[in-house]
């Protein structure tokens, strides 16, 4: 299995398996990949846009990440995660968790509950998103009731992830999965956008994803859920259909890389350039206060 290649710590008493875009996965040590029942899951501080990794880190993403995965998994608890424990090494206390090992089905889980981003590029082509065909007259930031199911096939580090019908979904893990995955995350977001609605923030997407847990067999949320890396967040007060919303995500840094400012072409398919210190603080800020404003916390790091 491939994997993003970086630097990684030595832990005592865990073995450095792979390392993702965003996150690094540890196995007890000694024990192989196989074997085991549990894994460490880290939250570095990389951050992600348009399937590259970026030279640039923002501060403390790994624990904002992590502490907000942590307080929705709290807030979500008629749906099993993989949450076992938060007694981890020293060095990576506040950004890992010890995870029960699933067996995670090859697809991200996208719910889109207003129009925008790459679902809008489409619809203004073929009135549809991700194939699915909705009315006419909608603008940037429509709402979209219900929220629509379109899920991606999960790509290898450094590949795309492909957009997918909800029958490729089928083709991949079988009707009755596909159509538990399609319930589950909608009913997911749909309790979640309550949530942060009473709080100032609109949830217009969210990606997530589940896995089979070996021991029973029970669909299980896996990996992040419900942060600025995986969600696209709206500040309530200032959304207006029809302009682009005010964010909380790294939608922010995605602007940034395709402005004039960054000089680099999305489709040459190059390196994008080192972000801005600027960039790099206003980022770190807004995932701060997506933390601080849906949970109530003071973030420390």
């Amino acid at each position: 299995m491939a994997g993003f290649q970086t630097d990684v710590l030595a832990l005592e008493g865990w073995d450095h398996f792979y390392s993702g875009k965003v996150r690094d996965l540890y196995v007890p040590a000694g024990v192989s990949f196989q074997d085991t029942d549990r894994v460490l899951v880290v939250a570095s501080d990389r951050i992600s846009a348009y399937d590259f990794v970026l030279t640039s880190e923002i501060p403390d993403k790994g624990k904002v990440l992590t502490q907000l995965s942590l307080w929705w998994f709290e807030q979500l608890g008629d749906f099993a995660n993989h949450v076992i424990s938060t007694e981890v090494p020293a060095e990576v206390a506040g950004r890992a968790m010890v995870c029960k090992k699933l067996e995670m089905y090859p697809i991200e889980c996208i719910a889109r509950g207003y129009l925008t981003g790459s679902g809008l590029a489409e619809y203004k082509v073929s009135s549809t998103v991700c194939e699915l065909p909705l009315p006419a007259g909608l603008v940037d930031g429509s709402r979209l009731e219900p929220a629509l199911f379109t899920p991606s096939a999960k790509a290898e580090v450094g590949e795309h992830d492909e957009n997918i019908s909800f029958e490729q979904t089928v083709d991949r893990v079988g009707t009755q999965v596909a159509e538990a995955l399609r319930e589950k995350t909608v009913a997911l977001y749909e309790q979640a956008e309550k949530i942060a609605r009473e709080r100032g923030i609109i949830l217009a997407d969210t990606k997530v994803e589940f896995g089979a847990d070996p021991a029973t067999g029970q669909i299980t949320l896996g990996d992040e859920v419900l942060t600025p890396d995986s969600s696209r967040f709206w500040d309530a007060q200032s959304y207006a259909p029809g302009q682009a919303q005010a964010s909380f995500d790294k939608q922010f840094v995605r602007d940034w890389l395709t402005s004039q400012a960054s000089g680099w072409d999305k489709t040459s398919g190059q390196q994008p350039p080192a972000l801005p210190a600027e960039i790099i603080e206003k980022t770190r800020a807004r995932y701060i206060e997506a933390y601080e404003r849906l949970t109530g916390r003071t973030f420390t790091a």
